[in-house]
């Protein structure tokens, strides 16, 4: 069972409400979930004999929510790099998947993903990718929250043999581990040009009826609405509407390519876009217009996209390229400021995950996903603002701490899970199969 915990941070940085910085003051922890948020003076009175935590010269933060990746992929990270998203794709990644991807693969590409991100202070993640079953006892071996993708697509793969069967093994794990407390799920329809009007009709219906949300990538690149327009006759967005995707319940990932009278569809729908920048620069696959999301109410969260195509599970970089982005694009320096993606990186990806009212922020009664940033040392010094510091100047080696649902899951900055003793050991082998893969192309 987790420790009854008094954390005593220099700064908690609650996220709600919205740039708030709180000093002189404690978190009260019990039972996973976050006690009180309180003055420091009033902590030790009102809690005895809680364990005191004492980080004199930290920030401490909601746990960070990667909306958007394909843990698995940990496994090809560098395999192929610097070219555009479909030769990427059909030269290098969809053979490389036919060839070598199992559960094996998948639960040890996902540890390995698991080990960098809580690292990097992320908590949460949300996964799209074949034997989700195997990514799921990878989450739960590292203590870490997950939210986990039915997959759909077209074509079949070793995991399932047509859209009916990878639904249909999705749904069966959402059925067993559904009341898992680390434990979410979402429909993962892959793209508009994987799916098929029947398969999305069917997605919707599902959802619908089970209240989970729908997590697929959307408007990534010019040739996906180009091809959509040759195919379906319309872009790929309207195609969704058409066929009742779009609503609250929508995570749309990417959504670089918007027109101004879709981004006003996202916003009007309640839909939630998950911006992945690194990844989105590094495919050149363009540059979203994240203020501009913003301001029609979308929700906008943080993601990484697969280390394969990033090649970091880093939202510290994230936010700090998404901020800076922002601005660039929208030609206004206070476009997404720190505080906003800062919100994009937790409470947004809890928004769009449907888990806001259990974790995203510090506030009492949800859970005790927690992270301690340290803010000192001369490439932090001097900090004015610890909500800047946090988006422009610390990155993931500053997380000391982590906590999941009040489980210490790095301290120090050291992984406490016993399930990365063997990992370096697998990879290895893994890196040596790969290779053969890139010789024989």
């Amino acid at each position: 069972m987790p420790d009854s915990l008094l954390i005593i941070p220099r700064w908690v940085v609650p996220v709600e409400p919205e740039g708030a910085v709180l000093e002189h003051t404690a978190v009260a922890v019990r039972d996973g979930r976050i006690q009180a948020v309180l003055p420091t003076a009033q902590a030790a009175t009102r809690y005895p004999g809680y364990r005191e935590i004492h980080l004199a010269q930290h920030a401490l933060i909601p746990g960070l929510i990667n909306a958007h990746t394909h843990a698995a992929m940990s496994l090809m990270r560098g395999l192929a790099d610097d070219m555009p998203l479909m030769r990427w794709l059909q030269e290098h990644i969809w053979p490389a998947e036919v060839k070598h991807v199992s559960p094996q693969f998948v639960k040890d590409g996902t540890l390995l993903a698991c080990a960098e991100m809580l690292r990097g202070g992320t908590t949460c993640f949300n996964d799209m990718y074949f034997f989700p079953e195997a990514a799921l006892e990878a989450a739960l071996e590292a203590g870490m929250r997950a939210a986990l993708g039915a997959i759909v697509i077209e074509f079949p793969s070793a995991y399932a043999a047509d859209p009916d069967d990878y639904l249909r093994k999705g749904l069966a794990l959402r059925d067993q581990f559904g009341d898992h407390g680390l434990l979410s799920f979402c429909i993962a329809p892959h793209a508009p040009y994987t799916v098929s009007d029947e398969s999305f009709r069917k997605v919707s219906r599902l959802a619908a009826e089970l209240d989970v949300p729908v997590h697929l990538h959307v408007h990534e690149t010019e040739d996906e609405v180009t091809r959509s327009i040759a195919e379906h006759g319309v872009r790929p967005l309207e195609r969704l509407r058409r066929l009742g995707l779009l609503g609250p319940g929508l995570i749309a990932v990417h959504a670089v390519h918007v027109l101004p009278d879709e981004i006003a569809m996202l916003g009007g729908h309640g839909c939630s876009v998950v911006h992945c920048p690194s990844s989105n620069l590094k495919l050149a696959s363009g540059f979203a217009p994240v203020a501009a999301l913003l301001a029609a109410g979308v929700n906008v969260a943080l993601g990484t996209d697969g280390a394969a195509s990033n090649n970091r599970l880093d939202m510290f970089q994230e936010m700090r390229q998404a901020a800076l982005l922002a601005k660039a694009v929208a030609r206004d320096a206070a476009a997404v400021p720190a505080h906003a993606a800062l919100r994009a990186a937790t409470l947004g990806g809890a928004v769009a995950l449907g888990l806001d009212s259990k974790i995203g922020s510090i506030t009492a009664g949800k859970l005790a996903d927690l992270v301690a940033v340290r803010l000192d040392g001369p490439e932090l010094a001097p900090c004015y603002d610890p909500i800047s510091h946090l988006v422009y100047v610390a990155g993931r080696e500053h997380v000391s701490h982590v906590w999941i649902a009040g489980q210490a899951q790095v301290v120090d900055g050291i992984l406490k899970s016993p399930s990365w003793s063997s990992l370096d050991s697998r990879v290895e082998v893994w890196q040596n199969t790969l290779s053969l893969q890139v010789v024989e192309h």
